[in-house]
């Protein structure tokens, strides 16, 4: 069972999205958004409705995501404004009237150490290419071993993790998460993971 805490702005959002998890029998509800995560039994996830990048809840949010639980936003605006945020911490941002299948679905993907995007907004996550780029002449096709590291990536595994994993050396880790960014034309590992979860290489 994934405990939920619910981050809302208001008692009739709250009241709405503890319906929505409660939708689902392998949810559960958390402890009132009042108390500490550091209590002895933290919840797993945290969902989190936010008006504005201004609202006091990200920098709750971001805390929520530093004390090990995946944070789930629920947003208002463009998911572009917030795709810095999946570089903190943040697993999962999604629009603000999803359905309880797609809560759901993102909270336990998140749980499972995934990054969560709404399908409608991966075109607004990644930086704009030259409208004669076809994704898939951007880059060199991946090799197997560097698909694995793209999912331990995506994994939210750092290069020591992902290591160990496969049980090769953290240089050739390195080695492969160059290649696996540079093939996929990324900036940051989250690019190159939402890059990947658009050609079909990361299963969301």
């Amino acid at each position: 069972m994934i405990r939920v805490l619910i981050r809302a702005s208001s008692a009739m959002a709250r009241a709405g999205l503890e319906s929505l998890v409660r939708a689902s029998p392998a949810l559960e509800i958390a402890s009132d958004a009042s108390e500490d995560l550091r209590d002895d039994d933290p919840p797993d996830a945290v969902v989190v409705e936010l008006e504005s990048r201004f609202d006091q809840g990200v920098s709750d949010a971001l805390d929520d995501a530093a004390g090990g639980a995946a944070v789930i936003l629920l947003v208002h605006s463009p998911l572009a404004e917030w795709t810095e945020l999946l570089r903190q911490g943040i697993r999962a941002v999604l629009p603000s009237n999803v359905s309880a299948p797609q809560l759901t679905a993102a909270i336990e993907a998140a749980v499972a150490g995934l990054v969560v995007i709404h399908p409608g907004d991966v075109e607004n996550a990644i930086p704009a290419r030259s409208v004669n780029e076809a994704p898939d002449q951007l880059t060199e096709a991946l090799t197997h071993r560097e698909v694995e590291v793209l999912r331990l990536m995506a994994e939210g595994l750092g290069n020591k993790e992902i290591a160990a994993k496969l049980n090769i050396s953290e240089h050739t880790v390195k080695f492969h998460v160059a290649s696996v960014m540079g093939k996929l034309g990324a900036a940051s590992r989250t690019e190159a993971v939402m890059l990947g979860i658009r050609r079909g290489l990361v299963l969301v």
